[in-house]
C-alpha cells in the first residue's frame, strides 16, 4: 500500500480551512497532518510535520501566503514542499507571485472539490496545476508588467516548434488544445514540453510560464 500524500491546510478562514480539511481526509489516498491560519505558522508546522504538499491561501496575517511559499519552496529551500496556492479572482495580482515563489499551481477557492483533490494529487506527485483557464486570465492581464523593461524578447536556446509550444503554454493552452492547433498528438507535446523544462532548467509548467513572458518571448 502506498503512504497518503500528507496535507498541510493553510487559511486565516476557518470554515475554508475546516472545508477543505473535510474534504481531503475524507480520501483514502489523502491525508490532512496539521492546519493553521497564518503563512509563519504553515512554515513553521511544516519543519515538524513534513507535509508533501501545503494548499496555502494567499492573504493571511502575520506571514502572507507569498512570503510563507518563498520559504518553504523558493530557490535555495534545502527541502523544499510543494505548494497548492488557493485564491479568488479578485485576488489574481497576488497569484503570479506566488507561482514566481515556488508555488507549483493554483486553484480557485470556489472550484469544485474534485478539482482541489486533483490539485493536490497532481502537485504531490511532481507535476505542476496551471488551469488553462485561469492562466489566461491572469498573465494576461499582467503581462505588461511581467515583461521585461526593454520589451525585446531574449535569445533562448530552443528550436522554433520548441519556442512555438511554449509560448502556446504561456498563453494559457492544455496539452490537447496545443496537439489540435498544431495538428500533432498529445503525446509528441508533452515530449516537446519535457524538452523545454530541460533545455531552460524548469522546474514545471508554471515556471515555464513565468520564464516566457519574463523573457519577453509572448505577445
Amino acid at each position: 500500500m502506498t503512504a497518503p500524500v500528507r496535507v498541510l491546510v493553510c487559511d486565516d478562514q476557518a470554515l475554508i480551512r475546516t472545508g477543505f480539511a473535510t474534504i481531503i481526509d475524507a480520501q483514502p489516498d489523502l491525508e490532512v497532518v496539521a492546519e493553521c491560519g497564518d503563512g509563519r505558522s504553515a512554515v513553521d508546522l511544516a519543519a515538524k510535520v513534513h507535509p508533501d504538499v501545503v494548499v496555502m491561501d494567499v492573504r493571511m496575517p502575520v506571514l502572507d501566503g507569498i512570503e510563507a511559499t518563498r520559504l518553504l519552496a523558493g530557490a535555495g529551500v534545502a527541502h523544499p514542499v510543494k505548494v497548492l496556492v488557493v485564491t479568488t479572482f479578485n485576488l489574481d495580482e497576488y497569484v503570479y507571485e506566488a507561482l514566481r515563489a515556488g508555488a507549483s499551481g493554483f486553484l480557485l477557492k470556489d472550484a469544485p472539490p474534485a478539482q482541489l483533490l486533483h490539485g493536490i494529487r497532481t502537485v504531490a506527485t511532481g507535476a505542476a496545476l496551471l488551469a488553462p483557464e485561469v492562466t489566461r486570465q491572469l498573465v494576461g492581464r499582467y503581462a505588461a508588467r511581467i515583461r521585461p523593461a526593454d520589451g525585446g524578447p531574449a535569445d533562448v536556446a530552443l528550436t522554433p516548434r520548441e519556442l512555438e509550444v511554449l509560448r502556446l503554454i504561456a498563453n494559457g493552452l492544455s496539452n490537447s488544445e496545443i496537439a489540435a492547433t498544431l495538428v500533432i498528438s498529445q503525446e509528441t507535446v508533452k515530449t516537446y514540453v519535457s524538452r523545454i523544462l530541460t533545455k531552460l532548467d524548469l522546474r514545471d509548467r508554471v515556471q515555464a510560464v513565468v520564464f516566457a513572458y519574463r523573457n519577453g518571448l509572448v505577445t
